[in-house]
C-alpha cells in the first residue's frame, strides 16, 4: 500500500487491474484503517478515472454474494448520496410507491455516511430485518413487490471499509459504486448522482451495458435526485435532456421543503408520514415526480407511458394506501415473522 499511496500522492492514476486488486485486498483485510482512509481520501482530491471506477466495480461484483431475482425483471432506485443536502429518503419512499403500483423493486442501499439517515438506517428503524436468504427475498418481492438488499451483507469490501467511511463522514468513491453493484444484477435502474461529472461518467458506462434500461438524474442545484429546487439533467437510453420543474407541471421548491430531519427518528417519522399520504404537498410532489420517472424506466421497452400517466400511476399508489401496504407486507415478511 505504501508504494501505491506514494504513486497516487504524486498525482498518478492506477490501472483497472490495479484498482481491482487493491479493493480485493481491502476486502481480505490486508490493510489497516489508516491505510484505507488515506486511500479513500485520494479520490476526494481529484476526479476518479473510468478505469479506476471500473476496477473497483469489478472487485465488488467478483466478491459479492449474488442473489437471483432475474425472474422479476426488477428495478433499483438508488442514489449515490454524497450531495450533502440532507433530504428525506426520496428514492426509498419512491421504491415503495412503485411496489404499490405492482412494479417489482430490488432496492440496494446502505447506512448513511455523509447524511444522518440512509435507506438502511430508516428501514432498520422501522423494523425491516436485513438478510441474504434468497428464498425470503424472492417471497418478499413476490408478495410485497419489493425486497431490500443491505450492501454490507452482500459486499465484503463494503463491510471492510464501513468503519472508516463512517468515521470520515464524507462521500468516497464507494458512493459512486453503490448503484453499480446491486447484487441482484438488475437490468433496470433509476440512478441519482451528486455531480454532472459523475452523471457523464455513469452515462458512458451504462450505455455500454447490453439490455439495460436506465435513467440517470442530477438536479443542477446539486442534488442526487429530482429535487424540484432547480432544473435537472436526465440521461437515459433515449438521450440527454435538461428538464425544469415547470415542464413536469410542478412548482419550484425551496430546499427547506424537502429536508430530512437531523436524526434517524425524525427521518423515520417523515418517511411514514409521506408513505401514509400525510406529508406536505412539497414532499408529495417530489416523491411523485421521482416515482413517475422510475415507473417510466421500469416499463420502458414493455409499455411506454407518458410522464403524466406514470405520475398518475404513482399518485394512485400513494393516495390509495397501496404504497404503505407494501411496507407493511415487507415488515410481515421479515425473517423473525416468517
Amino acid at each position: 500500500m505504501k508504494n501505491i499511496l506514494n504513486h497516487l500522492y504524486e498525482h498518478h492514476t492506477i490501472t483497472r487491474e490495479e484498482a481491482k486488486n487493491l479493493l480485493l485486498q481491502m476486502a481480505n483485510g490486508e490493510y489497516n484503517q489508516l491505510q484505507i482512509a488515506s486511500f479513500l481520501t485520494v479520490f476526494n482530491m481529484r476526479s476518479i478515472t473510468v478505469d479506476e471506477l471500473l476496477g473497483f466495480r469489478d472487485a465488488m461484483l467478483e466478491t459479492c454474494l449474488r442473489v437471483d431475482l432475474s425472474a422479476y425483471d426488477a428495478i433499483d432506485l438508488c442514489g449515490t448520496g454524497g450531495d450533502g443536502k440532507n433530504t428525506f429518503n426520496i428514492s426509498t419512499i419512491s421504491s415503495f410507491v412503485l411496489a404499490g403500483a405492482d412494479v417489482k423493486v430490488a432496492k440496494h442501499g446502505n447506512y448513511g455516511v455523509s447524511s444522518p439517515c440512509g435507506s438502511s438506517n430508516v428501514l432498520e428503524h422501522l423494523g425491516v430485518v436485513f438478510m441474504t436468504d434468497e428464498s425470503i427475498l424472492q417471497r418478499q418481492i413476490e408478495e410485497a413487490n419489493i425486497c431490500f438488499l443491505h450492501a454490507p451483507l452482500f459486499h465484503p469490501a463494503a463491510k471492510a471499509v464501513a468503519p472508516v467511511r463512517l468515521r470520515l463522514g464524507v462521500k468516497t468513491f464507494f458512493n459512486m459504486l453503490g448503484p453499480m453493484v446491486n447484487p441482484a444484477f438488475v437490468k433496470r435502474q433509476m440512478i441519482g448522482v451528486f455531480s454532472l461529472e459523475l452523471a457523464r461518467l455513469y452515462a458512458y458506462l451504462y450505455q455500454k451495458q447490453e439490455n439495460s434500461q436506465f435513467s440517470i438524474v442530477h438536479s443542477l442545484a446539486g442534488y442526487d435526485e429530482i429535487s424540484l429546487t432547480s432544473p435537472f439533467k436526465l440521461i437515459s437510453n433515449k438521450g440527454e435532456f435538461i428538464i425544469s420543474p415547470k415542464e413536469l407541471g410542478a412548482k419550484v421548491l425551496n430546499p427547506n421543503q424537502i429536508e430530512g430531519g437531523n436524526t434517524i427518528d425524525e427521518a423515520a417519522k417523515i418517511f411514514l408520514n409521506i408513505l401514509k399520504n400525510e406529508g406536505t404537498e412539497a414532499q408529495k410532489e417530489v416523491v411523485l415526480v421521482n416515482s413517475a420517472m422510475a415507473i417510466q424506466t421500469a416499463l420502458r421497452g414493455k409499455k411506454e407511458l407518458s410522464f403524466e400517466d406514470a405520475k398518475a400511476t404513482a399518485q394512485e399508489s400513494l393516495e390509495s394506501g397501496k404504497a404503505f401496504e407494501s411496507l407493511q407486507k415487507l415488515l410481515k415478511l421479515s425473517p423473525q415473522l416468517v
